[in-house]
């Protein structure tokens, strides 16, 4: 199977990582990743995979499945398009939205698939099959990959527990604006070092704010590297806001704290005042509901912690191929054509 790894964003390059990895266990498979110049100018994987930042050699290479964790994919390229999700942030409006570009939607547990299926019941263009999400299949893989680095970071500062801040980079959503003195103020009256990970499309401002942060406060590390889910797995408590590193942390089976979160069904604790979060620190790692709340998250967003969501994705895409063979093109409207073409380019057939 010609298979096409497609990176818009930064963040699409660890979601997608595990497919490759179970691809290349058959030699049936040709893979090449498309990496979207404009958002990454440095591909993490340079001289370890096959990628192009051209359309036109994606387009050349005739794939026959392609699996995108965004929202777009231009409707031109042959080869069934899937969607595989950035997130497991229900909340977030554009969760939900129909955009036709996709021929099947790979879901991450039941709470998705039921919605999915209604949708899919309603447009009548596209499947659904429910495989988990394939960054998962790393977390199995590397759960332990990080315990000695973590403990000679707490044996450097002294201290006892590691808290990761990861939030979105939303300018309507984010908490960066609001929980920068909270933060310090946290370092300052627990036994922890802080992690700052921001999201690759945070504004510079707070960017600059944050690492500046960073070089005052001893016990304050600012983490540049681009898989966040290491940081998740070094750390014992997470704190964010409306972003979907929220749910991946859940299903470490770990404690959250957010800052005004939009989320209707909130399955962590959430606090709507600054003050609040050192106290909030404290609760959250023993509170008997909010460890039952975590476990439902387990069971609903994503019970497929077995490590072979992967595997399932390539056979997915395989019977999908099967039965209705390997589609040319996605029929679009105008507006969903021009969307295309203007953030993807055209080329030539």
């Amino acid at each position: 199977m010609r298979i096409v790894l497609f990176c818009e964003n930064k963040y699409a390059v660890d979601i997608l990582l595990p497919i490759y990895q179970e691809a290349v266990k058959s030699e049936a498979n040709h893979i090449l990743w498309y990496v979207h110049l404009p958002k990454i100018p440095v591909f993490p994987l340079d001289g370890k995979v096959v990628y192009t930042y051209s359309m036109q050699e994606v387009y050349d290479f005739s794939p026959e499945a392609i699996f995108v964790p965004g929202n777009i994919v231009p409707y031109y390229l042959p080869g069934v398009k899937i969607q595989v999700f950035h997130g497991y942030a229900a909340e977030k409006k554009d969760h939900w939205v129909i955009r036709r570009y996709f021929d099947t939607y790979f879901t991450q547990g039941p709470f998705f698939t039921k919605k999915f299926k209604e949708l899919a019941a309603e447009y009548k263009d596209f499947e659904v099959v429910e495989t988990g999400w394939p960054k998962q299949d790393w977390i199995k893989n590397h759960w332990h990959d990080f315990d000695r680095e973590r403990e000679e970071l707490l044996k450097l500062h002294g201290k006892s527990q590691i808290v990761l801040y990861a939030p979105t980079f939303s300018p309507s959503l984010t908490s960066l604006p609001a929980l920068k003195e909270a933060l310090l103020h946290l370092v300052k009256m627990r036994d922890v070092v802080l992690l700052l990970k921001l999201h690759p499309l945070t504004k510079k401002e707070w960017v600059d704010e944050y690492k500046q942060l960073a070089e005052q406060e001893e016990h304050i590390i600012w983490e540049d590297g681009f898989n966040v889910t290491k940081y998740q797995l070094m750390s014992d408590v997470m704190i964010s806001d409306t972003s979907s590193t929220v749910y991946e942390f859940l299903l470490l089976g770990r404690p959250v704290i957010t800052y005004r979160t939009i989320a209707k069904d909130i399955y962590w604790t959430d606090i709507t005042d600054t003050s609040q979060l050192t106290d909030a620190f404290e609760s959250v790692q023993h509170d008997e509901n909010a460890i039952a709340k975590r476990r439902w998250v387990v069971d609903n967003y994503d019970p497929y912690l077995d490590g072979n969501v992967a595997r399932r994705m390539l056979e997915a895409a395989e019977d999908y191929i099967r039965r209705h063979g390997v589609p040319r093109e996605r029929k679009l409207n105008l507006w969903r054509k021009y969307t295309s073409i203007k953030t993807f380019g055209r080329i030539k057939k």
